[in-house]
């Protein structure tokens, strides 16, 4: 998979964060969605890829500053065809070393608490993600999990 950086104008983008955010909603309960619009990507404080297998877009995923030292996980998607072969995976190491070479020492997530969201589970915990509280501009929710990574340590 080839990672860019991500064009928020680009049809194909579009459409994929299009679904990705619909079908997030539609598994999420009402008030407890979090997903960033195109407008939350184009933000100062963001930065977003996507992930490329040749010239299929499979994966998003982006960045959000919350302060100097933490950031938060965002739009990480993989398209269902392309599941199971690793792509979510990359994106999200990608992630964890662009906050890294930012000078971040925590990167925090919100993801949904519903079955829907248990291979994302396993994908976070897999890469050292372990739950924590609201994170910030959270507050605590049944349908919502809290998980952070210390980068601190290397």
């Amino acid at each position: 998979m080839q990672i860019r950086t991500g064009d928020t104008y680009d049809p194909r983008v579009i459409a994929l964060l299009d679904h990705h955010v619909a079908a997030a909603r539609a598994q999420t309960a009402p008030g407890s969605d979090h997903a960033l619009d195109l407008a939350g990507l184009r933000a100062a404080d963001v930065a977003f890829w996507t992930g490329w297998d040749g010239e299929m877009l499979v994966a998003t995923g982006a960045l959000k500053a919350l302060s100097v030292d933490h950031g938060e996980v965002k739009s990480m998607h993989t398209v269902q065809a392309a599941r199971q072969r690793g792509f979510g995976g990359r994106m999200l190491r990608h992630i964890i070393a662009e906050a890294r070479a930012r000078g971040m020492t925590r990167l925090s997530l919100e993801t949904g608490s519903w079955d829907y969201f248990k291979p994302a589970h396993v994908l976070y915990r897999a890469h050292g993600f372990v739950p924590c509280g609201p994170i910030e501009g959270y507050v605590e929710d049944p349908n919502s999990l809290f998980l952070t990574l210390d980068l601190s340590d290397g």
